[in-house]
């Protein structure tokens, strides 16, 4: 008997020529196990719609926990129905815009870009874009041609983009220095539009701070600079009486 627990077959599993003596399962793990099986609701096992056909099932006591389950459960899946419809940088015209951006559900974020493909801003713009609706999906991100929602729309102002939520325009960037410039980098558009609410960023601080302190300091030396010289100018200037 090859499960037989003798010196002959212990030899036999030193050469591998049997296979390991299962170890018998400690009888704590066993009934911790048990517990739990015992413990686990069928309700717990259900999605929606077996939630639905199993309510006669169900006796009062386990009525409230299967509503709080059924919440839970709803909730998820509008999570995940969320991130499979947005995810993506899509275009819409100006006809859409007030179903697409000023009606769109109330907890949802909408990130729209007024464009005009003429101007490479606005393709930096939408490059970016489209890397930050694959990373945050439970917002919306969209653009629009400028002349389809707004004619007459100066080039000066573009690229323009809104942040909209619960129909309310919360944020707003119009023209390239407010967009963040020419060289605008995805993570400091990213941070512009945390700072506004639409997204949960894991960025610590603004990627942009290094280039801010920076530019503040050459400032902060350029006005010594210009306060030594007066300095140095009213000593030199000759007494006149």
């Amino acid at each position: 008997d090859p499960n037989e627990d003798t010196e002959w077959n212990d030899v036999l599993r030193d050469f591998g020529i049997l296979p390991p003596k299962e170890k018998p399962k400690d009888e704590i793990e066993e009934m911790v196990l048990r517990l739990q099986k015992e413990a686990e609701k069928p309700y717990e096992r259900m999605n929606l719609k077996e939630l639905k056909e199993a309510e006669d099932d169900f006796d009062e006591a386990d009525m409230k926990a299967v509503e709080m389950y059924r919440q839970q459960r709803l909730q998820e899946w509008k999570h995940l129905q969320r991130k499979q419809k947005y995810g993506e940088l899509r275009e819409i015209s100006g006809e859409q815009y007030v179903k697409e951006v000023t009606n769109a559900p109330e907890d949802v974020w909408v990130i729209i870009h007024l464009y005009r493909s003429s101007i490479p801003m606005c393709l930096l713009i939408n490059q970016h874009l489209g890397l930050l609706a694959r990373k945050f999906p439970e917002a919306k991100f969209v653009k629009a041609v400028v002349n389809s929602c707004i004619q007459n729309y100066h080039d000066r102002c573009l690229p323009t983009i809104f942040v909209y939520k619960t129909g309310q325009i919360k944020g707003r960037f119009i023209g390239v220095a407010e967009c963040g410039g020419i060289n605008l980098k995805v993570e400091e558009l990213e941070w512009k539009l945390a700072e506004v609410g639409a997204i949960k960023t894991d960025l610590e601080e603004n990627p942009k701070k290094d280039i801010m302190d920076m530019m503040t300091f050459s400032m902060q030396n350029i006005s010594a600079h210009k306060d030594t010289n007066t300095k140095n100018s009213d000593v030199m200037k000759p007494d006149i009486t």
